[in-house]
């Protein structure tokens, strides 16, 4: 008798506990964001030497969640602008509705563009150096438009992206579009795949991206190599450049990780002419260093960076950084 009156409380319970769980009502809510970038540097080149504070990113933030598969995000982006007299004024990074449920997500409005959104998190240093796309403007990170991304299964999933191509920075001029696919592929554990091509066409001009890249990580070591290419920058015939990224992390523990990375970026025209358009800017990166993690939310990294330039005139600069990312 004691038996069957345990069992009978104990189906009870759980009977109970899943209809509580049925019956729960969603409530809506919201979070804020920050996040700092800023860095101390020292820069040597032909025999000069320059020191300076930096903050070159702060964001600010705030997403909220309407429904278990609708919300919203914007976020400030206050930094250097890039033009006129300006050293720091405030942006809309993003600002976007999102749909998001079980295997598919879509966004629109002011969205993270995803032409190299893989390649960043698996570099993940991105308070110290942009990803390769994004330090050498090959796409904006964020842009109006629309995106949609769906999950397969845990192999592969799939996304594609409608944007005005003008970035966040700058409001749309014109009618033409940018649109871009890209495949994600994780065939076997601690391996991703990443394939991505957009296309942006204006009169005689085509402006087409391509990128590939390889990553594979685990609880001791991440290596990640990228090829990226660009037909007719800026939509002007002839533009074309490529590159390629190596990176690579030793985590010594949750604190403490070891880092390096090499870029090579180097263009080439379609017309004849003595120098390629990019000439002034082509060369290679080295970089290397670690990061210290004290707690959550703060991340330190001592590093050196050297970028020499194609142009075999100009002298190595090399520069010794103090970078800081702050996480609210």
């Amino acid at each position: 008798m004691r038996n069957n009156l345990l069992t009978l409380s104990m189906f009870s319970l759980i009977l109970f506990t899943v209809q509580a769980q049925n019956t729960e009502v969603f409530k809506p809510s919201g979070k804020p964001e920050i996040l700092i970038f800023t860095n101390f540097n020292s820069s040597f080149a032909e025999s000069k030497n320059l020191n300076k504070f930096d903050v070159t990113r702060a964001y600010f933030g705030y997403s909220y969640n309407f429904s278990p598969s609708l919300s919203g995000r914007v976020t400030l982006d206050v930094g250097n602008p890039g033009a006129g007299k300006f050293q720091m004024t405030a942006m809309l990074k993003y600002g976007y509705l999102q749909y998001q449920k079980e295997k598919l997500t879509v966004k629109f409005g002011m969205i993270g563009t995803n032409g190299y959104d893989v390649q960043e998190k698996f570099w993940g240093y991105r308070y110290i150096y942009k990803s390769f796309q994004d330090e050498y403007g090959m796409g904006p990170s964020a842009d109006i438009g629309i995106s949609a991304s769906f999950k397969f299964n845990n192999v592969l999933s799939a996304d594609a992206i409608i944007q005005n191509g003008e970035g966040f920075r700058s409001l749309d001029t014109d009618s033409v579009l940018k649109a871009g696919v890209g495949l994600t592929i994780r065939p076997i554990k601690n391996l991703v795949l990443r394939a991505y091509y957009d296309n942006m066409k204006k009169a005689n001009a085509t402006q087409q991206t391509t990128a590939l890249m390889a990553g594979y990580a685990n609880k001791v070591i991440s290596l990640g190599a990228e090829y990226n290419y660009q037909s007719d920058k800026g939509l002007l015939l002839g533009q074309d450049y490529s590159g390629f990224s190596f990176y690579a992390t030793y985590f010594l523990n949750t604190k403490i990780n070891l880092f390096a990375r090499y870029d090579y970026l180097n263009s080439a025209n379609k017309t004849i002419q003595t120098l390629s358009w990019n000439y002034s800017k082509d060369g290679k990166l080295f970089m290397a260093g670690f990061e210290y993690i004290p707690v959550k939310g703060l991340k330190i990294s001592p590093n050196y960076q050297a970028w020499s330039s194609r142009n075999t005139s100009k002298s190595l600069i090399s520069t010794l950084f103090l970078n800081v990312e702050i996480k609210l």
